[in-house]
């Protein structure tokens, strides 16, 4: 079978592991200290708060922008359920806006049309990796007031082209930017998520709110000399990341320039072994962009059954996934009233087909995967 993804774990995440399980401390601590430090350095970020999920740091960053019941926010519903999910979380409403056709992430001209007197953020989201267009939607914001929260759940590794230079995604452009360190993203602890901003004062609120909103830490009360009690002055939550998934986060982040240097190199031989193939669309990258290519997705022919193809993929060996889903479709999240036609996020759903990509896949796996493609589709 060739997976859709295989994450690169080897002996030093081994190594990293058993140093925490000895170390008598697995619970958030000094590993989870020293990730966040080596995030915030590998993106240029002044704070990075770890969390357990992506979800979860979604959750917390609308929060702590204000979002709450009554209000609304703006976002893509062609992304996974946890971006609308989060919305919920905080008792406001999703307002979903269409995507770009090529791109397949916010398309900022739809935007400002949906903004009213109850909008409370905007959560664009960098959908597989692919950076969506900040400029255009930082600037939207900034005539509005609003703070952008940038869903970076795929885009570890990613960049964009800022005041003529390249910057990772992550680098506090928007107010809050949220990571998954899902199996399915570039770099894994298993589960987890980290919050990156350049204000202070919501980082120190992230950390409390992660941890109960607990006025001491409980590294604090056990290193302390003296006995102290803490108080929960507001409702908090448990979104703690483990030292053990830490300890895994450092030496994967060592990895990570490797790892998007072989992804980019993978996705353009897909590109190369595709581009006679003028009855797939192929994915869009911009001249101000660099995916970290955490997925590489194909757009099937018109009138191709999406689930045939996959499952012929499927029974010569090779696991797929359809396209991003639409958080519109599910019953959790109906359209509301105020929210547009989506056209372009369902033809993406519909027709739109993620191939295996990962550090270690072959370049016999990716010919196979492609002349699997091409049976599939009936295109010779």
């Amino acid at each position: 079978m060739i997976p859709i993804m295989r994450p690169v774990m080897g002996d030093a995440e081994e190594a990293a592991v058993l140093r925490v399980l000895r170390s008598g401390w697995i619970t958030q601590g000094a590993e989870v200290a020293a990730f966040e430090e080596a995030f915030a350095a590998q993106v240029g970020a002044p704070f990075a708060c770890a969390v357990s999920s992506c979800t979860t740091a979604l959750h917390l960053a609308l929060l702590v922008a204000g979002v709450g019941p009554g209000l609304e926010v703006i976002t893509a519903s062609h992304s996974f359920i946890a971006s609308a999910n989060a919305v919920r979380y905080c008792g406001a409403d999703p307002v979903f806006v269409d995507i770009e056709p090529h791109t397949f992430n916010m398309d900022p001209c739809l935007l400002e049309q949906a903004i009213t007197a109850r909008t409370a953020a905007i959560l664009c989201v960098h959908q597989m990796g692919m950076p969506c267009d900040l400029e255009a939607i930082l600037a939207i914001a900034a005539r509005h007031g609003l703070p952008v929260i940038e869903d970076a759940a795929c885009a570890a590794g990613s960049e964009i082209r800022w005041h003529d230079r390249w910057e990772p995604v992550g680098r506090p452009h928007g107010d809050i930017a949220c990571f998954s360190f899902h199996p399915r993203k570039v770099i894994s602890t298993g589960e987890g998520g980290m919050i990156t901003t350049a204000r202070p004062d919501w980082d120190e609120r992230f950390r409390r709110l992660r941890q109960h909103a607990m006025s001491i830490p409980d590294t604090r009360r056990h290193a302390a000399n003296t006995v102290s009690f803490e108080s929960y002055p507001e409702v908090g939550y448990n979104y703690r990341m483990t030292d053990i998934q830490a300890a895994l986060g450092r030496e994967q982040l060592k990895r990570l320039l490797d790892i998007v240097r072989v992804r980019r190199a993978r996705a353009a031989r897909y590109g190369a072994l595709l581009k006679t193939r003028p009855e797939l669309e192929l994915p869009h990258e911009p001249t101000w962009a660099r995916s970290n290519w955490q997925s590489f997705c194909v757009r099937l022919p018109a009138g191709i059954d999406q689930a045939a193809v996959m499952q012929g993929l499927l029974d010569e060996g090779i696991a797929t996934r359809r396209g991003i889903m639409c958080a519109h479709r599910e019953p959790a999240h109906g359209v509301p009233d105020r929210s547009a036609a989506l056209p372009v996020s369902e033809f993406a759903q519909d027709r739109g087909l993620l191939l295996p990509l990962h550090h270690t896949l072959t370049d016999e796996e990716q010919d196979h995967v492609v002349s699997a493609l091409v049976r599939a589709c009936a295109l010779d």
